[in-house]
């Protein structure tokens, strides 16, 4: 701890992404908030990515390198790893702004109820310019019901900074491909009776490259299918949360293959699916 300022750690990995690796490094260096650590995992890289990211050498900056596993095993490299009081992740093609973390830790210090906090975040196209599209969270309390309803107003994606708490397990299902990030938030929530907050000041920006979650469809279709399984198996949710999540993913993957065009009987093949799981 440096000025009563906690240390917070900042977990980045990267796979193939030369072109925006140094930035987003470079937006957690210029950070009004000092007292951080982070912790970058290359995933298997093929490209450039590895040498431009070991090219910073600040000490407060841990590389490792592993082969080509998904985010959600390099995500659980460096959580093994670290030493924070609190936590958040940052993408490789995302940004930061400068005040991301000093605004996000003044609300985890000042509420101790407060185990969550989410922020304000701006859209760009690739060369960072604001599309005009903007993220604001609207929700306060506990987040748990809120993720189970995917209800936009506490989920965006690894936006939480997270206060670490002892006996709560922090880490991804490496199994899941789609969703890990849900269903991450679902298990540290069901461990915790912690609150959610948000600050009004962007704490992101977040890079449009075109590379999206809906752009494989099968992908996401069974992400979620194994998503509500495992909700199921471990008894997360009650019976009405999971037939509410069931219900608003059916109408997600229906409409998405709809206006994809690609294949209209998967979009009626999908309204039994999630309701028989």
């Amino acid at each position: 701890m440096i000025n009563n300022h906690p240390l917070v750690s900042i977990i980045m990995t990267y796979y193939n992404t030369e072109e925006y690796v140094s930035e987003a490094i470079s937006s957690v260096i210029v950070q009004t908030y000092e007292n951080w650590e982070l912790h970058v995992v290359n995933d298997g890289s093929s490209d450039s990515s590895e040498t431009i990211a070991q090219q910073f050498s600040d000490p407060r900056i841990f590389h490792y390198s592993q082969s080509n596993q998904g985010v959600s095993a390099a995500r659980n490299l460096a959580l093994g790893e670290i030493n924070g009081i609190y936590l958040c992740f940052l993408d490789a093609d995302d940004v930061l702004p400068p005040e991301a973390i000093s605004s996000r830790v003044d609300v985890l210090n000042q509420n101790k109820s407060v185990d969550y906090v989410d922020g304000k975040v701006i859209y760009t196209n690739e060369s960072l310019a604001p599309s005009g599209k903007v993220y604001q969270p609207n929700y306060h309390g506990n987040p748990k019901n809120q993720l189970l309803r995917l209800n936009e107003g506490c989920l965006f994606g690894n936006t939480w900074m997270i206060r670490i708490k002892e006996n709560i397990m922090y880490r991804f299902d490496e199994s899941l491909t789609h969703a890990e990030d849900l269903f991450f938030y679902l298990s540290i929530c069901q461990q915790s009776e912690g609150l959610y907050e948000y600050v009004d000041t962007p704490i992101l920006y977040y890079r449009r490259t075109g590379q999206t979650a809906m752009a494989d469809l099968s992908g996401l279709e069974k992400g979620y299918e194994g998503l509500i399984r495992k909700i199921k198996a471990q008894r997360i949710a009650q019976w009405s949360q999971l037939t509410w999540l069931k219900l608003k993913v059916t109408k997600v993957m229906f409409l998405s293959h709809l206006y994809d065009g690609k294949n209209p009987l998967k979009a009626i093949k999908v309204l039994l699916k999630f309701v028989l799981i």
